[in-house]
């Protein structure tokens, strides 16, 4: 009696609590001044009725809007709509936000808010925390004022048109903890005042105009964890201060013209997990001296420098570095072979090195020994003998008679070199900010756990051999299942290395999570990702009953319908929420993992790449394509061209064979190619009619219960999927008009007529898209 009397008496403060939580929750805005604020600014912004319907209470329906204590403290904006009328005028007018004087939050990310940033933000939004203003087409310079938001922690304003120096009353927001100033048109240099930032964990000023050198303050940045200077006109040497960063785990200075040596004290610091200083003027060797015994480095790229001298021992700590073109000699030490890439050195017995004159020289010209690849002091390839007057004089002829020709294609690619140099940039992620480090890599697991949790890779654990790795399933210690891809260091050298990368710039509910890595080992690398407990799409679509051999369909069409549309939300996220757009490149069943609840989540990422944005012939791509950027190869699609570039018109069509496969029920759709996707299209896409419900029918997987309603929606499914394969690709649709028809099939199939009780459909490619996009 006396234990079910505690238990009643806990359920009924647990009551209590929930009531008192509802409580807080309801409370409806009570001032006025305050409602007649977010009246004005949902009229000055041109919002939409729907999402801030003018008779109900803001605190309990507004999208976006947030009260606590019945006062408005979070207002998001992001993902809202104009109207016709309000799309007539995109102008930064948000003069009410003055209104709210308990506002922390302020997000309008992608929200269009063409023109200056009010400088009067500094002096009216004392209480904001947070202000994310990516993405919004803002023009001008960043407010001085601002630096008088003595609460801000997180500011965010990539991706806009600011123009001008960056303040450095910047500097005087003590509890910034996030700074994101990337991809704009700043110039000037980063101000000394940022040394003051000391709760600052994220700074990005990448892909600016910034110029000068890298002020020395910014070591004493503490809690530092992503460095990301990238892409801007940055000199002199990289600070020696830079080594007292001892929470720093990314670092990004690539595209710069940084020279001198890199400081020998980044390489020991114990939390670096990624450094890019590709593309600068950097000279010097490699450190000789042992590194501290915590730490445990990850990614290096140190390409197209002038590095010179021998390989060192510090690379046994690297789980993976770039060397190519620089100067480096010698012999390459064999541990170093599984984890460097060492294109364009000066190396003895490798192939695709400098030429010995090439080396030679800039070893000559710095007075530096050169070991000349091994051969005696001084000596040179032999020189041609015979008439070398007269072969003098025909190479010059054919110089002068050829010069004509090959000038302006020089001048092209020239030209394309700049422009991607200048086009290189960095993913934009959706959400309250960056990916942290944490979150993008995960755990760090020691090769015994590794090799422990899949019974040392034996057969019965073996999912499936893959493009570029090997999946396993693993089970730990503590009984949780993960999924193991191992990766062959020596066969598919740095494609772990993308999938990493990939995961720390892309983070969205519909990717599988990445739980973790090992990469300790020389010769094989492992990325571990969270267990799917229903498997693939294309295990749980059908399965084989071994008793009779019969099929046994494991989905309803309400599942499958939620499967298509999980996964558009993936594909759109890469397609249109990314910057530059991604493709994913291997859309078909195997490559949607499903969780407990069906949930679909994409896998298969070590294809993932960056669009295409020119059809240029392959050699030209090769050209002026720099080394560890995401591959642009050609992807193989099944339609009348033999081939398709990188391009997400390329996921539509892949997409529309998976939806083919839901609806039909035939697995192995979204997996064929060639002639076997031809073959299988002409059996089916007959029976798809924009003007006949009824003809569907003859392809619908007879194993589905399919009333007169869901048939609606299976019929308009199987008119987005012939949509999305389309033999044009400019034809198909955009993802996200394709996730929009997902959600609600009717409006690709029904007319809004009562001329005839029949349905009447609307081409979804035309009137559809013009109505709803």
């Amino acid at each position: 009696m006396k234990n079910t009397s505690v238990i009643h008496f806990f359920f009924f403060l647990l009551s209590l609590l929930t009531t008192f939580q509802l409580h807080q929750q309801i409370i409806p805005l009570n001032s006025r001044a305050e409602r007649a604020a977010l009246i004005q600014l949902r009229s000055s912004l041109g919002l939409k009725t729907k999402d801030w319907p003018i008779k109900s209470d803001p605190c309990l329906t507004w999208i976006g809007v947030h009260c606590q204590h019945g006062s408005v403290n979070r207002i998001s904006i992001s993902g809202l709509k104009r109207t016709r009328v309000g799309n007539q005028n995109t102008s930064f007018t948000v003069d009410s936000l003055a209104n709210f004087t308990n506002l922390v939050l302020f997000n309008a990310s992608g929200f269009s808010l063409h023109g200056s940033m009010p400088n009067w933000f500094g002096f009216r939004l004392q209480s904001l925390r947070v202000l994310d203003l990516r993405f919004c087409g803002i023009s001008g310079g960043i407010p001085v004022s601002v630096g008088n938001m003595s609460n801000l922690s997180e500011l965010y304003l990539s991706d806009n048109n600011l123009v001008g120096s960056v303040p450095s009353s910047l500097g005087v927001l003590s509890r910034l903890s996030v700074l994101d100033l990337s991809r704009n048109a700043l110039t000037g240099v980063i101000p000394s005042s940022f040394g003051s930032l000391l709760n600052l964990r994220y700074l990005n000023v990448c892909c600016n105009s910034l110029s000068s050198l890298v002020p020395t303050q910014l070591g004493n940045l503490a809690s530092l964890v992503v460095l990301d200077l990238s892409s801007n006109s940055f000199t002199g040497t990289v600070p020696i201060e830079f080594g007292s960063l001892m929470n720093l785990e990314r670092m990004v200075i690539r595209n710069n013209s940084f020279a001198g040596d890199l400081p020998d004290a980044l390489w020991s610091l114990p939390a670096l997990t990624f450094l890019d200083a590709s593309d600068n003027h950097f000279m010097g060797s490699l450190p000789d001296k042992r590194l501290n015994a915590n730490v445990n480095m990850g990614v290096f790229n140190l390409s197209h420098n002038m590095f010179y001298g021998v390989v060192t021992s510090v690379l046994r700590r690297v789980s993976s570095v770039d060397l190519s073109y620089n100067y480096f000699q010698g012999k390459m030490p064999d541990y170093a072979r599984d984890v460097a890439v060492f294109d364009k050195n000066c190396f003895r017995s490798l192939s695709g090195q400098r030429n010995v004159k090439q080396c030679a020289t800039f070893y000559t010209m710095r007075g530096l020994p050169f070991d000349n690849f091994g051969l005696p002091n001084g000596t040179l390839p032999l020189p041609l003998h015979g008439h070398k007057n007269n072969r003098r004089m025909f190479v010059i002829a054919v110089v002068f008679g050829t010069l004509g020709l090959i000038l302006p294609f020089v001048i092209l690619v020239t030209s394309l070199i700049i422009c991607r140099k200048r086009r290189k940039t960095t993913l934009k992620v959706n959400g309250s900010g960056p990916v942290s480090i944490e979150r993008a890599y995960g755990e760090v697991f020691v090769y015994e756990k590794i090799v422990a949790a899949t019974d040392d890779f034996n057969d019965e654990n073996l999912i499936k051999n893959g493009y570029s790795c090997d999946v396993f399933s693993g089970v730990l210690e503590n009984g949780i299942r993960i999924i193991i891809k191992r990766f062959d260091a020596h066969s598919v050298k740095n494609s772990y290395m993308e999938e990493l990368d990939f995961c720390s710039k892309v983070s969205h509910p519909r990717f599988v999570p990445l739980l973790g890595r090992c990469l300790e080992n020389e010769k094989e690398k492992f990325l571990i990702y969270k267990h799917m407990p229903k498997g693939d799409l294309s295990s749980s679509l059908s399965r084989i009953n071994d008793r009779d051999d019969e099929r046994l369909t494991s989905l309803d069409w309400i599942t499958r319908l939620k499967i298509a549309v999980g996964t558009a939300e993936g594909l759109s996220y890469l397609h249109h929420e990314c910057f530059p757009p991604l493709v994913h490149r291997d859309v078909q069943a195997s490559s949607i993992l499903l969780d407990d609840k069906y949930e679909a989540r994409l896998g298969s990422l070590s294809k993932v790449c960056t669009q295409e944005d020119n059809i240029h012939s392959n050699w030209i791509k090769t050209l002026i394509s720099p080394p560890l950027n995401l591959i642009l190869d050609l992807c193989r699609a099944s339609q009348q061209s033999a081939s398709v570039t990188a391009t997400c018109a390329y996921d539509v069509y892949c997409f529309g064979k998976v939806l083919l496969e839901l609806v039909t029920g035939e697995t192995g759709i979204s997996g064929s190619s060639g002639s076997e996707t031809n073959d299988l299209l002409k059996s089916i896409l007959p029976y798809i009619s924009t003007y006949d419900k009824e003809l569907v029918t003859n392809i619908i997987d007879q194993s589905l219960t399919v009333d007169d309603d869901l048939l609606e929606e299976v019929w308009a499914v199987a008119v987005i999927a012939k949509s999305c394969l389309n033999p044009k690709p400019s034809r198909r649709p955009l993802m996200r008009f394709i996730l929009k028809a997902l959600e609600n099939p009717s409006k690709v199939v029904r007319a809004k007529t009562t001329s005839s009780a029949k349905l009447r459909v609307k081409s979804f490619m035309g009137s559809w898209m013009r109505s709803n996009g």
